[in-house]
């Protein structure tokens, strides 16, 4: 129950780092060889996804984190949901709707993002889609 709650805290200041951009937030959630695949398969590594917002090339007007569902497997979780965005990225419209699929694993007692891989959807998808 214990870690249900953190992993629950865990999605929490995630989602909210990343509506953010903060990078220092994001700095302690993510493992240190964090990889993040792409809606249009490009792979990222951790200091590309922060640089993201460093530089200002990302901006959230909306981030949320919805329709998840966590699996454990003793210090690692699994966490698949929809993340919908209103964000530009490079002067460019980046709204949209992924499916994404989180790998969450627990070192020295804190929970900490170590990959991601979203895939677009399109419009907003629903318990059938």
């Amino acid at each position: 129950m214990e870690d249900e709650q953190e992993l629950t805290d865990f999605a929490r200041r995630w989602t909210e780092a990343e509506r953010r951009g903060d990078v220092t937030a994001l700095d302690a959630l993510l493992t240190d060889d964090f990889s993040a695949v792409g809606p249009r398969g490009f792979v990222l590594d951790k200091k590309q996804w922060l640089d993201r917002y460093a530089s200002g090339a990302l901006v959230h007007d909306a981030f949320t984190w919805a329709e998840v569902t966590v699996r454990q497997y003793g210090r690692a979780a699994v966490a698949t949901g929809v993340q919908g965005q209103q964000s530009v990225f490079d002067g460019r419209d980046a709204d949209g709707y992924f499916r994404v699929t989180q790998t969450i694993v627990e070192t020295d007692g804190v929970w900490r993002l170590a990959a991601l891989h979203l895939s677009a959807t399109g419009d907003r998808p629903g318990p059938e889609a």
